[in-house]
């Protein structure tokens, strides 16, 4: 099982691509992540956001890999522990099909993009910087493929 982690924005800080990278390393030999970056749409004075939104959700959707299981990271999606993730991965493992999950631009995501998530994950009610994100996923990730081989990582 392979994972994608598909996140509309621009290129990030180096703290940010440092932990990414970190955990992206130590999650590889339970499950492989790549990052895919998306352009965002283009907003500002003049701009129509929801152009930009539809823009964004043609370019997550043409990023997915196919027959992948979809997971959206979204405020109303559900929020799970770390220990219901790890649930929630050994589920996507005896599924046998890779993941891709989708992090939205700062209106969220596009409602085709929505459609195709065949379920949406909440980190939280707090508003998270869409980079940080990232890393978060990356971590939680970890810590599930952790929780799943009996490593001491997660000692909560």
């Amino acid at each position: 099982m392979k994972a994608r982690l598909i996140a509309t924005g621009e290129r990030a800080p180096s703290w940010v691509a440092e932990g990414f990278a970190e955990y992206r390393k130590r999650l590889s030999h339970w499950m492989p992540l790549e990052l895919v970056e998306v352009e965002p749409g283009l907003r500002g004075k003049g701009r129509d956001p929801l152009r930009a939104i539809e823009d964004e959700g043609r370019r997550v959707l043409a990023a997915l890999p196919k027959n992948a299981h979809v997971v959206a990271l979204d405020v109303p999606g559900k929020p799970w522990s770390s220990e219901q993730l790890a649930a929630r991965m050994e589920h996507w493992r005896q599924q046998g099909r890779d993941l891709a999950f989708l992090i939205g631009g700062p209106e969220g995501h596009a409602p085709e993009v929505r459609a195709m998530a065949h379920e949406s994950w909440s980190l939280g009610p707090l508003t998270l910087p869409h980079m940080l994100v990232r890393l978060v996923v990356a971590e939680q990730l970890y810590r599930a493929a952790a929780m799943l081989a009996n490593h001491p990582y997660h000692r909560a």
